[in-house]
């Protein structure tokens, strides 16, 4: 028997991914990961018997309700969906599908449109923390449509510029999550950020790498990959993670110097997976290590000088780069970050009912 539940395929950003409203699912999580693990094809590497696109930036889902927060409209989960285990993560947030709740939501009747720009305030339940997206709503309607380029996406879309509040330490508790800039795991310095996104920061040279490989060959270099996992099971519990053996966080970079006239260059796994860009969290994390003294990147960064208190790191990744805007305190120790900023864009694909096998046992 197959059991119909509404949902909307987005874009976000470069990920993509399922948008569901909250009432649609089982409130029961290990019930309501079952359904969702059926509707995207997991546990298979190709995902063939669901909608899911065989790799982690395309086996995103969304969870999006009305929020009671007196500071949010609505709340936004979201869910990692293993593509070849039978695994839901809410262990991190995503920046990338965050930037398709604020359409969603206008479109699904949460949000009601309001001028040119409607301004959305999402709280991001996995970290507990807020941010604003601006959408572009002419004539009180979502508008796609636009001249704004992301890097890893063809052609063009409308501006989503979104800004972060309280993300410093939001899932670790504080920006350097050991209390250090540097440590060393295994004979490797590394700095470890959670500004957004738990990341753990390493040079490339470290590893032997320029920065100049691609995702398909780093994953094909076992030997990399196994120092990396030994390095993220290690420091995991020093950055107040715990056993991190089944989570996706922390994420991990190598970082080399810009290529293309930008601030860093940077190659992530997430884990096990290399990035085709990297995430917009993670960024955000890697442009605050770019700004530390005395970090990994200190050296290798080149981040141009502050307008007032305001930075912008232009953060190269394998398909490109983009931009993120932050304003520091510089008058504590460590400086911290008051303001982190980022357009992305994102575009509906399509919209209907997902079709769920009950003999999984996904019975909702």
């Amino acid at each position: 028997m197959l059991r119909a539940i509404s949902t909307t395929l987005m874009r976000g950003g470069t990920s993509k991914g399922l948008f569901f409203s909250a009432s649609d699912l089982p409130s029961e999580p290990t019930v309501r990961d079952r359904v969702l693990l059926a509707a995207m094809g997991s546990p298979d590497i190709r995902q063939i018997d669901g909608v899911g696109g065989g790799h982690p930036l395309t086996s995103k889902v969304a969870i999006v309700s009305p929020s009671h927060r007196p500071d949010a409209d609505v709340d936004y989960l979201f869910l990692q969906i293993a593509v070849d285990k039978a695994e839901v993560s809410d262990s991190q947030n995503c920046g990338n599908m965050l930037a398709g709740v604020g359409p969603w939501a206008i479109e699904n009747g949460l949000v009601q449109a309001s001028g040119e720009t409607t301004q959305v305030r999402i709280h991001m339940v996995n970290s507990g923390s807020v941010a604003v997206a601006d959408v572009s709503t002419p004539d009180s309607l979502v508008c796609y449509e636009g001249d704004c380029q992301i890097s890893g996406v063809p052609g063009s879309a409308a501006a989503i510029p979104i800004s972060f509040l309280g993300i410093t330490g939001a899932t670790t508790g504080a920006l350097l999550p050991t209390g250090n800039v540097i440590d060393c795991v295994n004979g490797v310095e590394v700095t470890c950020i959670d500004n957004g996104m738990p990341v753990v920061l390493m040079r490339a040279a470290d590893f032997g790498k320029t920065g100049r490989e691609i995702p398909s060959d780093l994953e094909k270099d076992a030997s990399l990959k196994a120092r990396i996992e030994q390095i993220r099971l290690a420091i995991a519990p020093r950055m107040n993670l715990g056993d991190v053996t089944k989570k996706t966080v922390p994420k991990l970079c190598l970082l080399s110097p810009p290529i293309n006239g930008g601030s860093i260059m940077t190659q992530t796994f997430i884990p096990h997976r290399v990035h085709q860009a990297i995430g917009v969290l993670g960024a955000v994390s890697v442009a605050t290590g770019c700004l530390l003294p005395r970090s990994v990147a200190d050296g290798i960064a080149q981040v141009p000088a502050a307008i007032g208190n305001q930075y912008r790191a232009n953060i190269e990744h394998p398909t490109g780069s983009f931009s993120v805007d932050l304003k520091l305190d510089t008058t504590l120790t460590p400086p911290t970050v008051t303001y982190a900023a980022l357009i992305r864009t994102a575009r509906k694909l399509m919209a209907g009912e997902v079709y769920v096998d009950l003999s999984t046992g996904a019975n909702p």
